[in-house]
């Protein structure tokens, strides 16, 4: 919702956002200075062993950015652009429960087809699905917004998997460092969350004053924008490995991760997680707007961007500072937060300050277990079955949620504060997976890790 059509009465102070970046800002500065692992004051980005890596690394999260802008607008509408073109509440929730249950279906199927052949072409069939929903709804007077939903939820659920999944796989061929990796995956993170910011500041500037007629100028910089990451990964990625049947491919994937209980237990917190931020991102805005409360819901949504940004700076903290613990008990603790600020949003009504501050706690705590999650994976996951992994366990959240679309959405079953509680109690679960998971150990399947 990053377009707002009415006046507004609330919004965060400007100094809000201030404090943020500062607060990213010295996190990422400060660090050397506090790593038991860094000798010599340098920057964090200094850590990669070689420059080879680092064009790769800096390729890698241009190309991841540029991804990320792709994702984020197509969301800065939101409801707004449906109404546009006359669909009715009800034809709403049918366009997400389609989107949802394509990512379901068809999406899950999608992690194990880019182990089996290779992330370049799925992030093709990534930027080729974002340049189809740009040009069809240049060109078309009254775009199929059910088929635009199929392709977007495709495309994000390839978003989840395939570049972290080609990260992993290049670092390991060319043999470098776990740490380096670790500041990777909370770099991917933190400039998810800046690309987001930054789409929907680009989309807001081509509409200007006129909303009506810029409905549709997001096309035009999606359509650049697919072809900038097409020309990027044909002539900047190199193809990976292939596995070499199907038949062994569903072998070793019974084996190694259907049949090893750590694995399933990373899984379904992943799937906790994935389902209660779908939640927040459907009812953040009906919870602050409740009663008639008037608020500047495009603002607002830039402030939960810079407290994720703010929290995958603290990653690198947890896992490298002098007083590092395991990552399975800060994911603990995490959890255990953002459990406790979902119990208390469901309770009891708030004020609209109240509720800022805690999404904006949600997000920072969501913003540092991502990159957690990631190298919890890379520990424990075979590169080779890890897209494949990451699709399993996403199909549980979308589940839930095309479940809880239709009980809500169409019979009216479901308060949202019942649901924000259950949200909670699947995060309640997620911190006692990984507190199940401290305990059992690891084993991993790659050994450079350690190095």
């Amino acid at each position: 919702m990053g377009v707002v059509i009415e006046s507004s009465k609330w919004e965060p102070s400007p100094s809000h956002y201030i404090i943020i970046m500062l607060c990213c800002f010295v996190s990422i500065i400060v660090f050397p200075y506090a790593s038991k692992s860094t000798t010599t004051t340098t920057t964090l980005f200094d850590h990669a062993s070689s420059s080879s890596y680092r064009r790769f690394q800096t390729s890698f999260l241009f190309l991841y950015s540029l991804s990320s802008v792709m994702e984020g607008m197509w969301s800065v509408f939101g409801e707004f652009e449906l109404a546009y073109y006359g669909i009715s509440k009800d034809q709403m929730v049918l366009c997400l429960c389609v989107g949802y249950a394509s990512a379901l279906f068809v999406g899950s199927l999608i992690g194990p087809l880019s182990d089996l052949i290779g992330q370049k072409k799925v992030c093709l069939l990534f930027c080729i699905l974002h340049l189809f929903v740009g040009v069809w709804k240049r060109i078309a007077a009254h775009p199929s917004f059910w088929v635009a939903n199929i392709c977007l939820s495709l495309a994000t659920s390839i978003f989840l998997f395939n570049f972290e999944t080609w990260a992993v796989i290049e670092h390991e061929k060319q043999g470098h460092r776990q740490e380096i990796l670790n500041d990777t995956f909370w770099l991917m993170t933190f400039f998810e969350s800046a690309s987001l910011i930054g789409s929907q500041v680009l989309v807001n500037w081509l509409v200007g004053s006129d909303v009506e007629k810029g409905i549709v100028s997001p096309s035009i910089p999606a359509v650049f924008l697919a072809m900038i990451g097409i020309i990027c990964v044909t002539r900047g990625w190199t193809d990976t490995y292939q596995t070499a049947a199907i038949k062994d491919y569903r072998k070793s994937f019974v084996t190694y991760i259907l049949g090893d209980k750590r694995i399933m237990l990373l899984a379904w917190a992943q799937a906790c997680l994935q389902f209660s931020i779908a939640v927040f991102w459907i009812l953040w805005a009906p919870t602050l707007v409740a009663d008639g409360r008037e608020v500047q819901l495009g603002v607002i949504h830039s402030c939960f961007l810079g407290a994720r940004m703010l929290g995958s700076t603290v990653f690198p903290w947890l896992i490298s500072g002098r007083t590092s613990l395991r990552t399975e008990v800060c994911l603990v603790y995490a959890f255990i937060i953002l459990g406790l600020v979902l119990s208390i949003i469901a309770y009891d009504y708030q004020e609209i300050g109240v509720l800022v501050t805690l999404f904006c706690l949600f997000h920072v705590c969501v913003g540092m277990i991502l990159p957690s999650f990631a190298r919890l994976r890379t520990m424990y996951v075979p590169n080779e079955l890890r897209g494949g992994m990451i699709s399993l366990s996403q199909a549980p959240a979308n589940a839930a949620i095309l479940l809880i679309l239709m009980q809500r959405g169409y019979y009216q079953n479901i308060e949202n504060s019942t649901l924000i509680a259950f949200t909670a109690l699947g995060i309640f679960t997620a911190a006692c997976c990984m507190h199940l998971l401290k305990r059992w150990g690891k084993q991993p399947y790659q050994n450079w890790h350690k190095l």
